[in-house]
């Protein structure tokens, strides 16, 4: 029996399962300075015999059920009623954002939108399939809209896969996973736009399976260097947001967009002054925390997230950690499906310090504030065109795919580079091939690991990792 299982094995009758050995701090790398565990199941007595001995896949697939930890103490079921990552700001301190969130981004179920929805009588709400959208036409309606990433790896498949070969990537059969199994039933819309042949596809088949949900499809422009190009995506641009006043019954002044911009603005620069921070002193800000800060930003209304994201930033800077012997990595690949967040963490514990990454990107899509002043809408559409971040996903041939890469290491100061990119995905493996010879022709170390956001055995790609790290340190 392993250490984890003898933690879990005990349940007395008040409800309580006692800690047999406090090992878990040291057994399960990837959980930095622990204080709670969620661990869930609905019996423990039955958990060794039923379920694999991986320890990611017990902490991560079980919390669901209401089980928290302390490690060496109890551990106690929590009222199914309460919302464990909601704390009073009071209780905000500079050590544990992800502890506080984690239940947020993963629950598969939503339920902080839909008890939203509920306290919001007659508001409607609009999900965003990856890589970009503009929300603002979103917000300036009313309406609330809501990143849909995905179903995670607490979601299991079991309609989806009849629906689409088996080689399409995790994020497109878990998003439709979640429609049939009910679970994006709060949706009064959901908008996606061309990111790979199996995205466009799924809009379709929302569509078709999900009538009662207005679908929209943004078609971006594919020539970034036609004089018409701003004209073009201004035309698109009106296209939604007319569909959008329509669903929420109410025009969209040019005054409300403006605002909207405004909002979104400040939001997306606290975000690049989470990543400033983490580039320059990473010791203090880790990736794992810097991605929940940005997550949660894809399931709140963007004023909440706002005053969420200013009080994390005056409690990071209160930090003085002393930095670790690790080799400073640039991430890139993870532009649509996202990674696991026990993957995220396991990186750094291998050894890295994560000084950038495109995960979530185009929830911090532009590079820097989009002006007030003039026509809204072709506000937008310049900005996209000429102040937004790079992604595989945008065709701009205005300059080679890999400058940005080389750039964005010679100014971070990297040491490598790891390309992380999710299985089956076309994008990322057609940027691979243009990275990997840029890289080679540089002389910047890389490393290639593909994820699926369903898995929960971390042990080979942390031993990559480590491997890698070890090369560079002992070199």
């Amino acid at each position: 029996m392993t250490p984890l299982r003898k933690i879990l094995c005990t349940e007395s009758s008040n409800k309580q399962v006692v800690c047999h050995t406090r090992i878990v701090c040291k057994d399960v790398y990837y959980l930095n300075k622990i204080q709670e565990l969620g661990i869930f199941t609905n019996s423990f007595l039955n958990l060794g015999k039923t379920h694999a001995t991986t320890h990611s896949f017990h902490l991560n697939q079980y919390r669901q059920f209401g089980w928290h930890i302390t490690c060496g103490k109890t551990i106690q079921r929590t009222d199914r009623n309460e919302q464990p990552f909601e704390r009073s700001r009071d209780e905000m301190t500079s050590e544990n954002f992800v502890d506080r969130y984690r239940e947020l981004i993963e629950d598969p179920t939503f339920s902080r939108i839909v008890e939203w929805k509920a306290n919001h009588s007659g508001s409607k709400i609009i999900g965003c399939y990856p890589v970009y959208t503009p929300v603002e036409l979103i917000h300036a309606a009313g309406m609330l809209p809501v990143g849909i990433l995905g179903g995670g790896n607490r979601l299991e498949i079991a309609h989806a896969d009849s629906r689409f070969q088996s080689f399409i990537c995790s994020i497109v059969k878990s998003t439709l996973e979640l429609g049939l199994t009910g679970k994006l039933h709060f949706l009064d819309g959901i908008v996606f736009h061309s990111i790979c042949d199996p995205a466009r596809n799924l809009a379709s088949v929302f569509q078709r399976n999900f009538p009662q949900m207005m679908v929209e499809f943004i078609h971006f422009p594919q020539n970034m260097v036609s004089p018409h190009t701003v004209k073009y995506l201004s035309a698109e641009y009106r296209r939604i947001k007319s569909a959008y006043e329509g669903l929420a019954g109410k025009a969209v002044t040019d005054e409300a967009l403006r605002q909207s911009i405004r909002i979104y603005n400040e939001q997306r620069k606290l975000i690049r002054e989470l990543y400033r921070i983490r580039s320059e002193k990473p010791h203090n800000l880790s990736t794992a925390e810097c991605y929940v800060l940005n997550r949660i930003g894809t399931l709140l209304p963007v004023e909440e997230h706002i005053a969420i994201v200013k009080e994390a930033i005056a409690a990071i800077n209160q930090r003085d950690e002393k930095p670790k012997d690790r080799i400073r990595v640039i991430l890139e690949g993870s532009f649509c499906e996202q990674p696991p967040l026990e993957l995220i963490e396991g990186l750094e514990a291998a050894g890295c310090y994560l000084l950038d990454d495109d995960f979530l990107q185009g929830w911090r899509w532009f590079l820097k504030d989009i002006p007030l002043d003039g026509e809204p809408i072709q506000n937008l559409a310049r900005a996209y065109l000429d102040h937004s971040v790079f992604s595989g996903v945008k065709h701009d041939l205005r300059e080679p795919k890999s400058k940005h890469l080389i750039d964005k290491v010679r100014e971070t100061g990297a040491n490598a580079v790891i390309i992380l990119a999710a299985k089956f995905c076309e994008p990322a493996l057609f940027d691979y091939a243009l990275y990997r010879q840029a890289l080679e022709r540089e002389g910047i170390p890389h490393l290639y690991l593909e994820f699926e956001e369903k898995m929960w055995i971390f042990d080979k790609s942390r031993t990559e990792v480590e491997t890698f790290v070890e090369s560079m340190l002992f070199d």
